[in-house]
């Protein structure tokens, strides 16, 4: 008889050895076609990602001491490996965000740390001259920016970290005339279940100081899913990593520039008939604390999932602790939609991925006007925008209502932007039906969802939150978005 993993979490998943008994249940398959063959490197390797970042491999091993990183591609996909046989990693497979530049009075100051393959970029280092604010981290947990520090206003404040599975690490203190002051780390999102496959956010720029700039945030662990049709097995020297980038170390100044935050730890799926050993799982927030500059943001974790019948795989290092379950669809289906179609009469790439997605003509006049295209949401509903320059304190709009059919709908806000490089972000929030709602409340604990939100960037696919009667949020997963689009 089958053994139940369905959502099992905490440290249970280190003795989870759940056997399956013969003809208990059809074996998992990964969908792969073995088109790319066998992956079997014997010196570190970087691949190129195919457009669409999947592999299909027919078995993939990755002897101890060799690590396989890969090279992003335009569309910043994360990376899917399928595999028809067995997939054994003894080495190191990386899709970890980089570390920003440390700040050195040359020319590459302030730049920031870039994604993994399916993370985002962390934000840049604020200027000497003018506000010197610094830039905010890109994709949905993007921690907030630095700017001139109150205490004193020759120095600069640090960065907010990337959130994730959490909200990212702030910088808090006190002025000089006793006010306290704040910059808040990025917000929580995405799901236990993963899906969407989605990476991590970057962190905050810091606030540049008088004689130097901010230090840039680093950026998000990427977003990895590895599928066999038959086992992985994960040696004790194997790991899987997507972490979040540090910062970089800055040389001395007569006054401090602010910190840039760590990069919010990225995605690991694996599914699997089996997944066994006790090899290391890691996606964690990068550390936002480096020498002669102020603050300290610190990266949320990522999210990491086993799914198989049988499990007998542990260790107690993993980082964060990983869910279980049984093998689930591996891509999502007939959800909620919620998109930016286009900006200025430009139109936005199917794959948009947070860098020059849109790069609008110079005589482009203000205000311009942003398209958004949805599905599976009332017609009626208004969609809020928020546009955050590299450099500048965040914009808002107001779209028009929704007009169209629920299938398939439209709506346009104007918006006045400043020049230099710009992030999207769009929200919709609807109410739904009684009956709908109260289907859905057996995914936020048992209370009726009264609306869902869906966001969308320019940098990112859509993620969604059910909100209940009284107010509480919960990131939806597959299924429930399944359930919204077909109206229970």
């Amino acid at each position: 008889m089958k053994t139940n993993l369905r959502r099992v979490t905490g440290s249970a998943l280190l003795s989870i050895a759940a056997m399956l008994a013969s003809g208990a249940a059809a074996a998992f398959g990964s969908g792969g076609t073995g088109a790319d063959g066998a992956l079997n490197p014997t010196a570190d390797t970087v691949l190129p990602l195919p457009p669409s970042g999947t592999f299909n491999f027919t078995t993939v091993n990755i002897p101890a001491g060799v690590t396989v990183t890969f090279q992003r591609n335009v569309t910043n996909r994360p990376v899917v490996m399928l595999a028809t046989g067995d997939v054994i990693i003894a080495g190191t497979i990386d899709v970890s965000g980089s570390s920003s530049v440390g700040n050195t009075l040359f020319g590459n100051d302030g730049q920031p740390g870039l994604g993994g393959p399916g993370g985002y970029n962390g934000g840049q280092g604020g200027l000497v001259l003018g506000s010197r604010r610094g830039g905010d981290g890109l994709g949905p947990g993007g921690g907030s920016a630095g700017a001139v520090n109150p205490n004193n206003g020759s120095e600069g404040m640090g960065g907010g970290g990337g959130g994730y599975a959490a909200p990212g690490g702030a910088v808090s203190g006190t002025s000089s005339n006793g006010t306290n002051w704040s910059i808040p780390g990025g917000p929580s999102y995405g799901s236990i279940f993963i899906q969407p496959l989605i990476g991590g956010s970057g962190g905050g720029g810091g606030g540049g100081s008088a004689t130097i700039r901010g230090e840039g945030g680093g950026g998000g662990g990427g977003a990895i899913l590895i599928a066999s049709s038959g086992a992985i097995e994960l040696r004790a020297t194997g790991r899987i990593l997507a972490n979040g980038g540090n910062t970089g170390t800055n040389v001395s100044t007569t006054f401090s520039p602010g910190c840039g935050a760590g990069g919010s730890g990225g995605a690991i799926r694996i599914v699997a008939n089996a997944v066994r050993g006790n090899g290391l799982l890691q996606a964690a927030g990068g550390l936002g604390a480096s020498s002669n500059c102020l603050g300290n943001g610190i990266g949320a974790p990522g999210r990491i999932r086993i799914e198989a019948d049988q499990i007998p795989y542990a260790n107690a290092s993993n980082s964060p602790v990983p869910t279980a379950d049984v093998p689930n669809p591996l891509f999502l289906a007939g959800q909620p939609n919620l998109r930016i179609a286009s900006v200025g009469g430009v139109a936005a790439p199917a794959f948009p991925t947070g860098n020059m997605d849109v790069t609008l003509p110079t005589n482009v006049t203000n205000p311009v006007a942003v398209v958004f295209g949805t599905s599976g949401v009332p017609v009626g509903s208004t969609i809020s925008l928020v546009v955050t320059p590299s450099l500048a304190a965040p914009i808002t709009a107001q779209s028009t209502p929704l007009s169209g059919t629920t299938t398939s709908a439209t709506a346009t806000a104007s918006v006045s932007i400043p020049a230099g490089h710009s992030v999207f972000q769009a929200t919709v929030t609807y109410a739904i039906v009684v009956a709908l709602g109260e289907a859905l409340s057996r995914y936020a604990q048992n209370e009726r969802v009264e609306k869902i939100t869906l966001s969308a960037t320019l940098g990112g696919p859509s993620k969604a939150k059910l909100i209940t009667v009284s107010g509480k949020e919960y990131d939806a997963p597959a299924e429930a978005l399944r359930m919204a689009a077909l109206g229970g």
